[in-house]
C-alpha cells in the first residue's frame, strides 16, 4: 500500500488507463502543458502523451462534450474534464440527449464509452457559478453511469472501471477532495459500480452520505460515539448504479435512517434515497427518515454565508439525535 492524494490517484488511472489502451485521450480546458487542468488532475501527461492525446481545447463545454461524444461513437475512449461542474449546464445537450441516449436509440450497434470528469462543492468562496452540487440532475437521465468516489481508493479504482465501461459516465470530484490522501494498492485494481461501502460499522442509526460529506459523517460518527451512538456510515460511491441493497440492509439493521448530501434539498439526492427507504423498508423504521442537505439557495459568495448554508457534522449530529 502506498498513501497518496486523491488529484495523484486519478492521475494515476488516467495515466494507466492511457498508457494499456491507445483509444483513451483526455480533452478540456487548460489540461495540458501550461497548466495541467484547474485542480492540477492532469498535470504531467501531455509531457508523457503529447499534445494529440492530451487536448487543450475552446473555453465551450458544448464543443468538448460534443466532440468527445462523436470521437466515442467512432471508436475512442474520452475523458472530457469540465473546469466547474456547474458549466455542464452549457453542454446538457449533448450529455442528456446525445451521449446518454446514443446506446439504447441506436440498439447498441453505436455506444458512447467516454467519461466526463468534473468538480462539484463548495467550500471554496467562488459564489454560485462555481459552487453547486448538480449531481441529481444527472441521476434523472437513463443512460448516464454516476460516480461519486469520495477517497482516493475509491477515485482511482472506479476511474478505471469508468474508462473501461461501454456507458457514457459522469464522474464527480468534490473539490475540497483533491489534496485528501488515502491509501490504495500498489498493484493494478479496479472497483465496481453499484457496491457501497461501508465506511464504518454502525447499529443504532445509518447515515448515507456522498464525496466530501462521508469525511463530515465520519467525523460526525466519532463525536456521537463518545455519547455511546452507534452510527454506521454507508457511501454508495455510485449513485448511478445504485447499491440498494446495502442501502436497505443497513436500514433494516438500525432501524433509522440521516441522508447527506451537499445538493440542494429539494429533488436532490437525499429525496431519491428517502424515497427508495420509504418504499421499500418503511416498516423496518423506527424513527421519521431525516435529510440533511442544501437550502435551496445559490451558494453565496461571503464566506461565514457559504459555511452556514453547506451541511456540517454539527448538522449531521443534530439530525441524528432528533431520532435516536
Amino acid at each position: 500500500m502506498k498513501e497518496i492524494a486523491y488529484r495523484d490517484a486519478l492521475r494515476e488511472a488516467l495515466r494507466e488507463e492511457m498508457r494499456r489502451d491507445q483509444t483513451v485521450f483526455l480533452l478540456g480546458e487548460d489540461i495540458g502543458r501550461f497548466w495541467g487542468g484547474a485542480f492540477k488532475v492532469t498535470n504531467g501527461l501531455a509531457e508523457e502523451f503529447g499534445d494529440e492525446r492530451v487536448r487543450d481545447t475552446p473555453i465551450s463545454e458544448s464543443t468538448i462534450i460534443g466532440a468527445a461524444v462523436g470521437a466515442a461513437i467512432t471508436g475512442m475512449r474520452p475523458v472530457a474534464e469540465i473546469m466547474f461542474g456547474d458549466l455542464t449546464a452549457l453542454a446538457m445537450d449533448q450529455i442528456a440527449n446525445q451521449a446518454a441516449k446514443i446506446r439504447y436509440m441506436f440498439g447498441g450497434q453505436a455506444k458512447a464509452p467516454m467519461v466526463i470528469r468534473t468538480p462539484f462543492g463548495g467550500g471554496v468562496n467562488i459564489a454560485s457559478h462555481h459552487s453547486q452540487s448538480l449531481e441529481a440532475w444527472f441521476m434523472h437521465v437513463p443512460g448516464l453511469y454516476v460516480a461519486v468516489p469520495s477517497t482516493p481508493y475509491d477515485a482511482k479504482g472506479l476511474l478505471k472501471t469508468a474508462i473501461r465501461g461501454d456507458n457514457p459516465v459522469f464522474f464527480c470530484e468534490h473539490k475540497l477532495l483533491y489534496p485528501l490522501k488515502g491509501m490504495i494498492p500498489e498493484e493494478e485494481y479496479t472497483l465496481p459500480f453499484g457496491k457501497a461501502d461501508v465506511k464504518r460499522e454502525g447499529k443504532d442509526v445509518t447515515v448515507f452520505a456522498t464525496m466530501f460529506m462521508v469525511h463530515q459523517a465520519l467525523t460526525a460518527a466519532e463525536r456521537l460515539s463518545r455519547e455511546n451512538i452507534s452510527v454506521e456510515v454507508i457511501d454508495p460511491r455510485t449513485l448511478v448504479p445504485l447499491d440498494k441493497a446495502a442501502l436497505l440492509a443497513s436500514v433494516k439493521k438500525t432501524g433509522r435512517i440521516v441522508i447527506v448530501s451537499e445538493d440542494c434539498k429539494t429533488a436532490g439526492v437525499s429525496a431519491e434515497i428517502a424515497a427508495i427507504v420509504a418504499e421499500e423498508a418503511i416498516d423496518y423504521l423506527d424513527a421519521p427518515i431525516k435529510r440533511v442537505a442544501e437550502p435551496d439557495t445559490p451558494i453565496p459568495f461571503s464566506p461565514p454565508l457559504e459555511k452556514f448554508v453547506i451541511p456540517d457534522e454539527n448538522r449531521i449530529i443534530k439530525a441524528v439525535k432528533e431520532i435516536v
